[in-house]
This record gives C-alpha cells, sequence and structure tokens, in this order.
C-alpha cells in the first residue's frame, strides 16, 4: 500500500472541492420565501393539489370509490430482492369497464386494423355504394338496404383503402366510381377500414329508461347533468350514426325515438362529429338517405 495519494486520487479531491466551492457560491433565488416553501415541502404534499388522495375518491368524477375499490384494481408484481411493486391489474387501470357480452356492443364494434370485402354486383350491374372523398381518402357515403354492399357488412363511414389490388389513397370521387364500375360483375375485392371518423359510447339508462341526452335532427344538442351519457363522455355537436349498431341516419326523431326506447338498459350509441357528417352527407337529400340507406340491424 503507497503512503502517498495518487495522481488519480488528487484529481477527485480537487473536482469534489470545485463542486462544493460552486454550491457554497451559488446564489438564492430572487423569491426567498417560495424557495424556502419548495425545499421545505414533502413530495407527497406537493402533488396533492393536482391529484386526489384516497380520502378524496369519493367524490372524484361523480364516482363511488374507496380504498377498496383501488385495492381491487391493483396487482402485486415481485420485482425481485424480496420487492414488490403495485401496478394496475388486467383492467389496465380503468375504474368503469364496458358492459361485457352486450349484444349492442357487439354489433356497434368499430375494429381495428383493415379487413377484406368481396362483393359482387347485382342484376343491374351496381353494389348499392355511393363513395365521399375526405382529405385524400375514399369513404362510403351511402350503403343502399338489401344491396351487395349492405350483405357483405359495410357501412356509412368506412374508408376504402384498396379497389382490386389498387390503393385509393389521393383518387378523386370521378375515378373511385369508375373503378367500381369498370370492375368484373362477380368478384370486386376492397380493403377497407372501420368507420375511422366515428366512436362509440356505452350508457345505461335510469330508472325513468333515460340516458341523459338531447338529439334534434339525429344531432346531440345537450347532455342532462349527472346523466349516463355525461359520465360516459358523450359530446354535443356529434350525429349519431348508429343505435347499437343499427343505421339510423335520415331516420326521423320520432323513429329515433322508438327505437331508443325499445332498446335494452345498454345502449351502445356510435356517433361522429358534426362538420365531417355534413360533408359526408353533401349533395344528398334527405329523401334518398331515408328512403335508400340500409337500416337493418346488422347480425353478429
Amino acid at each position: 500500500m503507497s503512503l502517498y495519494p495518487s495522481l488519480e486520487d488528487l484529481k477527485v479531491d480537487k473536482v469534489m472541492q470545485a463542486q462544493a466551492s460552486f454550491a457554497a457560491s451559488t446564489s438564492r433565488p430572487a423569491i426567498a420565501e417560495e424557495a424556502s416553501e419548495q425545499m421545505s415541502a414533502r413530495p407527497e404534499t406537493m402533488g396533492s393539489s393536482l391529484y386526489p388522495n384516497l380520502q378524496e375518491l369519493g367524490d372524484y368524477m361523480g364516482l363511488s370509490l374507496n380504498s377498496d375499490e383501488v385495492q381491487r384494481n391493483l396487482a402485486m408484481v415481485p420485482m425481485g430482492d424480496n420487492r414488490v411493486a403495485t401496478v394496475p391489474s388486467a383492467l389496465g387501470g380503468m375504474v368503469c369497464p364496458v358492459t361485457g357480452g352486450d349484444m349492442g356492443v357487439r354489433r356497434a364494434e368499430i375494429k381495428q386494423g383493415l379487413r377484406e370485402v368481396i362483393l359482387c354486383k347485382d342484376q343491374d350491374g351496381k353494389v348499392g355504394l355511393r363513395l365521399r372523398t375526405i382529405d385524400n381518402g375514399v369513404f362510403i357515403q351511402l350503403v343502399q338496404a338489401n344491396s351487395p354492399a349492405a350483405l357483405a357488412g359495410l357501412r356509412f363511414g368506412d374508408q376504402v383503402l384498396q379497389i382490386n389490388g389498387q390503393n385509393c389513397a389521393g383518387w378523386s370521387l370521378d375515378k373511385a366510381h369508375k373503378a367500381l364500375k369498370a370492375a368484373a360483375e362477380y368478384r370486386i375485392e376492397l380493403i377497407v377500414r372501420d368507420r375511422p371518423f366515428q366512436r362509440t359510447i356505452t350508457m345505461h339508462k335510469d330508472s325513468s329508461g333515460h340516458v341523459g341526452f338531447i338529439y334534434k335532427n339525429g344531432r346531440i344538442t345537450s347532455i342532462v347533468k349527472e346523466s349516463s351519457a355525461a359520465r360516459n363522455g358523450l359530446l354535443t355537436d356529434h350525429n349519431i350514426c348508429e343505435i347499437n349498431g343499427q343505421n339510423v341516419i335520415g331516420l326521423k326523431d320520432s323513429q329515433v325515438k322508438d327505437i331508443l326506447t325499445s332498446a335494452p338498459t345498454a345502449i351502445t350509441v356510435t356517433i361522429i362529429p358534426k362538420f365531417i357528417y355534413e360533408h359526408m352527407v353533401k349533395k344528398m337529400s334527405s329523401g334518398l338517405i331515408r328512403s335508400a340507406m340500409d337500416h337493418s340491424v346488422p347480425e353478429v
């Protein structure tokens, strides 16, 4: 063992001394009181104004939560060295999962990914589709009732990505319609994405049979406070496209009311923003939508 420090030790000592002198010479913050409060504040009290603690969860977002409910949705995961971490369970931290197994939820499901649809033409040489272009994409504007397109499960708002192997991105409306018209009579291959502009919301009726929203001409105008619609994130200025998977575009408000009234306790509504809906149905008469649109209940 050497009696004298090595050069490396001397360098380390000099670095430590320099750091200490720099820390001592650093000026205090301009607002001393705020700085002292920040330094004395404990981490758990600093975050209390941003996030609710367990005692406050009973009133959080109008949900009836307590520490027992929170713990039921947490799982203990071994981390090694006899340590355990608490993480959300299989529910992914959700406090209210969508009603499972409900037929309306399954009929209204917007599936991720792409799917292939094979069509043929009817006796008139048509497939029963009208298309619309939005942001260089081709979308389904109308699905005629009892047409090959309706039987294949195509819906209002679906995006057509390919027609017989040709990418549709950037196509004009005329080019898309001509591609369908020129396609073979017995086999038309489409690659489709499910309704990218739409989303589904599941709500539950209260004791009076209401879910808590008001609509006019198919557009949501008001949300009832503390209702199922409010708690589940329904928004105004959205048009109703489907109720439990059934297309209601073009129907009168009285017909929509009948569908809502006859629906089971759980109701899944498919909605689309107003400005996109108006662009989708542009240049289509309400009479054509009402008489030609497929309003049948989809099979699952």
